[in-house]
């Protein structure tokens, strides 16, 4: 069995004008759609963040794959000169044509499931109201309507964990919205993650603002494990990461400063899903807890982050997720949907998602759209703040 063929596409599907420390989503978010077939039929595909420059480099390694059996990923990866987020696709694809020519679903070529459902937390955002669609969320800029949208997450999809995306408001308002919501469900988990935009003294601050409310853990507070190592010396709650431990070279200097206890990983930055179930036996060692981070994403990374979820004992912390703010997608049929807050393992071969090429085309003539309609982050900005600047703040 060899690679016969390879498709490079790049989307664009909808998404609301959220919130975070450096401005607005744009209206679209974009990613890469790898499709590999072999020379006897079989299709794999993979996902991955970026647009038209991670297009390129993957297509770059097509003389790399044509021609060449899926079961030879490690010779790609050498080949590929540590690429992570390419090889991740590449992989991914790969292991869904594999799952289809042995009846296997993806989980089970990571080494088998340990759990039935994969929990996710709600992935909560300050936003304005989308003016451009239907939105049933309105604008969430004030504590008490974040406590609003928590409570429409958990009525819809049953979310037992909630993670807001903070680094929008000033630091006193974000601990008051995290007061009311663990006001509203003192039995949920907590979580907040301004993107390492406050200072290690509003860093500290903020964590003893907030110490009797049992927060699960303070996600990148202040930046670099200097910093988050001064954070972690003064408070009991547990900080955690998706920007200061990014690859495996990452983590002895995190566990000599104690920066974090837990680290989120993604498997498309860290090399692929098996290194991320490596990453869960790096973890188990050295006592660091697990969870896997997102950004916006389609159903492929969907698919593969609950086979990575369902397989990882240590894996014990809900993963996060931007997929419930998803209206479109490339699946054959309805969206994935969440019950319970959990994912099921999909239940087919290899990834167990069908992709709908008419729904893939739609989301490639969005991209190509996209540029002209492209949503004025600066002014919508303005029209709020008329002292914002397109720059980074440093709370």
């Amino acid at each position: 069995m060899k690679i016969s063929q390879m498709q490079v596409t790049t989307v664009a599907a909808p998404d609301p004008p959220l919130r975070n420390s450096w401005g607005v989503h744009e209206p679209y978010f974009v990613r890469v759609i790898l499709k590999l077939t072999t020379d006897d039929g079989l299709v794999g595909w993979g996902e991955v963040g970026g647009g038209a420059a991670m297009a390129r480099q993957i297509e770059a390694a097509r003389p790399h794959i044509l021609g060449q059996s899926p079961y030879n990923l490690e010779p790609a990866r050498l080949t590929l000169r540590g690429n992570a987020q390419v090889f991740s696709a590449i992989e991914v694809a790969c292991l869904d044509i594999i799952g289809k020519a042995t009846g296997q679903r993806l989980v089970d070529l990571l080494g088998g499931q340990v759990r039935e459902k994969v929990p996710y937390a709600s992935y909560l955002f300050y936003k304005y109201a989308d003016q451009e669609r239907d939105d049933p969320w309105g604008e969430v800029m004030t504590p008490e309507a974040m406590v609003h949208e928590a409570e429409m997450f958990h009525e819809q999809w049953g979310f037992t964990t909630h993670k807001v995306k903070g680094g929008v408001l000033p630091p006193d308002e974000e601990v008051r919205t995290m007061l009311l919501l663990r006001e509203r469900f003192p039995d949920h988990q907590l979580r907040i993650d301004p993107n390492a935009i406050w200072s290690v003294e509003t860093s500290i601050r903020v964590a003893y603002k907030l110490k009797e409310i049992d927060l699960e853990y303070l996600e990148d507070p202040t930046a670099d494990n200097v910093g988050m190592a001064a954070v972690s010396r003064t408070t009991h709650i547990p900080l955690s990461t998706n920007m200061c431990v990014t690859r495996f070279e990452h983590i002895p200097e995190a566990v000599r400063l104690n920066s974090v206890q837990v680290i989120l990983g993604d498997h498309h930055g860290w090399g692929g899903v098996r290194a991320f179930v490596d990453l869960g036996k790096f973890c188990q060692t050295f006592g660091l807890g697990l969870s896997q981070h997102s950004n916006n994403h389609l159903c492929i990374s969907m698919a593969a982050m609950t086979a990575v979820g369902a397989a990882i004992p240590n894996l014990l912390y809900a993963s996060d997720s931007h997929y419930p703010w998803n209206t479109e997608d490339i699946i054959k049929g309805e969206m994935m949907s969440f019950q319970d807050g959990c994912q099921e393992v999909p239940s087919g071969p290899g990834l167990g998602v069908e992709i709908d090429e008419d729904k893939l085309a739609k989301l490639a003539e969005n991209f190509q759209r996209r540029n002209r309609l492209a949503r004025d982050d600066v002014t919508e900005m303005r029209k709020r703040d008329p002292f914002w600047l397109p720059i980074k703040p440093r709370w």
